[in-house]
């Protein structure tokens, strides 16, 4: 530690290009931080998907819809438990649409459709509620709080679907917000919007149909043989149908992106090479502008493990601040994504988005390892360097 303030004076001699270096090692490390949390957090929401749920939906794309008559069919499969019908329904607030304010809205069976997912915990006056009312909608805590929405509020939606827009906008009433239960069901989204298909249905004069079929079977082990049956089973339909895993159905919007983990990776690899040689120039311009330097500290007595050691000190001095700093920009950024435009949109779909203590332990490690890797070849030069031939150059 007797040497610190040596290190931190060669530091400051030239502050400008130390702040530079310091901020671009920042700038990698805030990067990989966030790219990181969002492919945790995407993850850990294929991951909460339950084992024992299917998810029907038309052969071809989700923007075809399947004949309600095709719920009945299902259910006699043998394997299926229960079956629910749910419609994405795309509907905004405000004409013309207020896009900042948007949020996930189905249009669902409620009885059927609140068994198969359990995680929507309501009481039992407001699911009775939620029942008798065909205008009635239930909300997640989170999307109450953020439009201050309570049980009795009124919401209008107007669809961005052509088959749903009736020239007017959907009217409902709040009977109910789910609460979100982390210890049981962890994962659970608390922005979602549900009201009765029944209500889409004859509004749009029975031009709704099934989005997708929600299924539960009766033994999760048998869920791929259970899909594979629904599937033979509709195969010489006009209307074929696609059945996958609840797991899978959410991987199959994540891989709409590309392969997210590869590209986000592949950045973040490409900025952290970069940094590396932006590092490694900053360190190997310090050295040369002090071969003088190195030269009286030898002769005065300073080993060459020591003048190295010095050297690496400087580059670790770097890192740590570096480190530190993007540590700091990471976690404010990953706090603020819920609240941008259009981007906080995505990032609230993902539950649980924060920075996790092993991303940050990452992050601060590879900080470490960029400052140490850009010192070691200028640390190597100073530690060969011979006073004569030091002197004889400058």
């Amino acid at each position: 530690m007797k040497y610190l303030p040596y290190v931190l004076k060669h530091l400051r001699r030239n502050w400008i290009r130390t702040g530079s270096t310091v901020m671009a090692m920042a700038v990698c490390i805030f990067l990989f931080c966030t790219l990181q949390t969002i492919i945790a957090a995407v993850n850990y929401g294929l991951k909460s998907a339950s084992a024992s749920r299917l998810v029907t939906r038309h052969s071809v794309s989700l923007v075809y819809n399947m004949p309600l008559a095709y719920k009945e069919r299902i259910a006699q499969i043998p394997g299926v438990k229960r079956v629910a019908i749910s419609n994405w329904f795309g509907g905004v607030m405000g004409l013309p649409p207020d896009f900042t304010k948007f949020f996930a809205n189905f249009a669902v069976e409620p009885e059927d459709y609140l068994a198969i997912y359990p995680e929507y915990v309501l009481s039992d006056a407001e699911k009775q509620a939620f029942f008798a009312d065909r205008r009635g909608a239930i909300i997640g805590p989170d999307l109450a709080e953020r439009f201050g929405w309570s049980v009795g509020s009124t919401v209008q939606l107007e669809s961005t679907i052509p088959p749903y827009r009736i020239g007017r906008p959907f009217e409902f009433v709040i009977s109910g917000i789910y609460e979100v239960d982390e210890v049981r069901y962890p994962g659970t989204d608390g922005r979602l919007f549900f009201f009765h298909h029944k209500y889409l249905e004859e509004s749009t004069r029975n031009r709704a149909g099934a989005g997708t079929f929600s299924i539960e079977v009766n033994d999760p082990d048998q869920a791929a043989a259970v899909g594979k049956a629904i599937d033979a089973y509709f195969e010489n339909s006009d209307v074929r149908t696609k059945t996958e895993t609840e797991a899978a159905f959410r991987a199959g919007f994540v891989s709409l992106a590309g392969n997210l983990a590869l590209l986000l990776n592949g950045i973040g690899i490409a900025v952290t090479f970069t940094i590396l040689l932006v590092t490694a120039n900053t360190m190997s311009m310090a050295v040369r502008e002090r071969r003088t330097e190195i030269a009286v500290l030898k002769t005065l007595g300073f080993g060459s493990g020591l003048v190295m050691a010095l050297i690496l000190a400087e580059a670790l001095v770097l890192g740590v601040l570096g480190g530190g700093l993007g540590l700091i920009l990471g976690k404010a950024m990953i706090g603020v994504l819920p609240s941008l435009p259009l981007i906080g949109d995505v990032a609230r779909a993902f539950p649980n988005l924060g920075l996790s203590p092993l991303i940050a332990s990452l992050g601060f490690g590879i900080a470490v390892f960029l400052g140490l890797a850009a010192g070691l070849l200028p640390a190597l030069q100073a530690y060969r360097a011979r006073i004569t031939d030091t002197l004889r150059t400058v």
